[in-house]
């Protein structure tokens, strides 16, 4: 969609401190933007964020041509900037059954564009002679390795990067008062000063014309206004918004053993890269500096936890406004059954303390993905265990646009669990779309979706079961780990 024009002088709120919300802010600032705020339930980096935890992968390694460019270009700035968080552990990419198509696909891919990939295909037993650190068998796989790749600490690169965004002016709000709860709405095209609260589902213009977002509330009852705001706000984002048909949140399980540091010394340096079965979805990193923990995790199709509360049921009608215009945008009452979606709670978490239990098919999955890599380790207790939030489009597209039924309203979300590797130059390309200036082929791939699809397999690059509802019990112990 065609940007509005803007001042910028203006205000612009962003809601989330993630990925998306923090390099868009660094961004706009960069660009001459004087007065953005950026909220979120605690200040970055969010504890229960995807963008948050002690590793990511980062890779260039994509059927899709145009990310695999953006992450020969993401690498750069791993090997610059951000270099002081980036591990060189290369990354082994194995097929274990089925079908290898996205594997070739990425190769081809890599091997097109050429600079900033190392890739050299394998059979079985070369794998092992390459990284002696994996203990498992892998003479029955096949598959690529690429001396390119590797792993980020996601947690000092976000907390660097939200000192940059600190330092170039932007303000942050966090706790109840940054906890946005609701988007208060009203006509564009009336005169009138009236709004309402919006609830997830209303997303249709009304008579009068396109509906104009014209402040947020709270968890603490107040509301903040600007011309524009920006939902950055991932897997959450179905509190405030009706994305059915155009993303889902998912939670993909993650677990950690404890390594004594013998064993992680005999995984450091060059023995051991990152490691991903795209047959099943598994993928682990060479032990944690410092700590010697083992982190795995699944890239598959996930589990949903189905909530169905209105966003605006935890604010006050009597709120004080801190910041909007107008006495009249106090909340409403939705009058109609609560929507039904799948995402994380909205009370913040500090989910490495957790000691729940993921649900049983899950770690199932891990453990044989233990037993087929890393077969001394499979029976170890995990230390840590908890779901990672994803915000899954059909494609695994993001979806970085303007919504065309909300007048100021600018989203940068649908991460798909593969957005983190392009923090050193997603910024920019979100401010290109922001401004209407981005080129043709990203306004067409991160479109708003004119239309609802179906969301199952996502890019092609997810293994494992299908996607799934957490039953009864299962749920009851992720809400404990929330």
């Amino acid at each position: 969609m065609s940007p509005p024009s803007k001042s910028k002088t203006q205000p612009i709120l962003i809601i989330g401190a993630g990925v998306f919300g923090l390099t868009t802010a660094l961004e706009l600032s960069t660009r001459g933007y004087t007065n953005i705020t950026l909220l979120d339930r605690t200040l970055p980096p969010v504890p229960d964020g995807s963008s948050v935890d002690v590793s990511r992968i980062i890779r260039p390694d994509y059927a899709d041509a145009f990310y695999a460019q953006m992450g020969l270009d993401a690498l750069n700035g791993w090997k610059g900037e951000f270099a002081p968080f980036f591990y060189h552990s290369g990354l082994l990419c194995v097929q274990s059954q089925g079908s290898a198509e996205y594997l070739e696909r990425a190769k081809k891919n890599l091997q097109a564009l050429g600079n900033g990939a190392n890739i050299q295909t394998f059979r079985g037993g070369e794998a092992n002679e390459k990284y002696p650190g994996i203990h498992g068998d892998l003479a029955a796989t096949t598959g690529y390795w690429n001396l390119s790749g590797g792993w980020a600490d996601a947690e000092g690169s976000i907390a660097y990067l939200a000192r940059r965004c600190a330092q170039a002016g932007v303000s942050f709000i966090s706790g109840r008062h940054g906890t946005v709860t609701s988007l208060i709405t009203s006509s564009s095209s009336s005169s009138s000063s009236s709004s309402s609260s919006s609830s997830p589902t209303s997303t249709t213009p009304n008579k009068q014309g396109k509906r104009k977002i014209q402040a947020v509330r709270t968890a603490a009852g107040t509301t903040f206004s600007a011309p524009t705001i920006i939902l950055a706000t991932g897997a959450w984002t179905p509190y405030l918004l009706d994305m059915s048909g155009r993303s889902i949140s998912t939670g993909q399980p993650v677990a950690f053993i404890q390594l004594t540091p013998e064993e992680a010394a005999a995984m450091r340096g060059e023995r051991t890269p990152v490691m991903i079965d795209l047959s099943t979805g598994w993928f682990a990193f060479p032990p944690t500096p410092g700590t010697n923990l083992l982190k795995m995790a699944r890239h598959g199709f996930g589990y949903e936890v189905v909530r169905s509360v209105f966003p605006s049921s935890s604010s006050s009608s009597s709120s004080s406004s801190s910041s909007s215009s107008s006495s009249s945008s106090s909340s409403s009452s939705p009058s109609s059954p609560p929507d039904k979606f799948s995402a994380p709670s909205l009370a913040p978490s500090n989910s490495s303390n957790s000691k729940t239990t993921l649900p049983q098919d899950a770690e199932q999955a891990l453990r044989a993905g233990l037993a087929l890599f890393l077969p001394r380790f499979k029976d170890r207790p995990f230390v840590q265990q908890r779901l990672c939030w994803y915000t899954d489009t059909p494609n695994g597209d993001f979806i970085v646009d303007y919504h065309p039924d909300y007048e100021g309203l600018f989203l940068a979300t649908g991460g798909s669990g593969h957005a983190f590797k392009f923090l050193p130059i997603l910024g920019p390309r979100i401010a290109d779309s922001f401004e209407g200036i981005a080129p043709s082929a990203q306004r067409s791939k991160w479109a708003w979706p004119a239309s609802k699809a179906a969301i199952s397999r996502g890019d092609g690059s997810r293994g494992g079961p299908p996607r799934r509802v957490l039953r009864g019990e299962e749920e009851e112990e992720e809400r404990a780990m929330l």
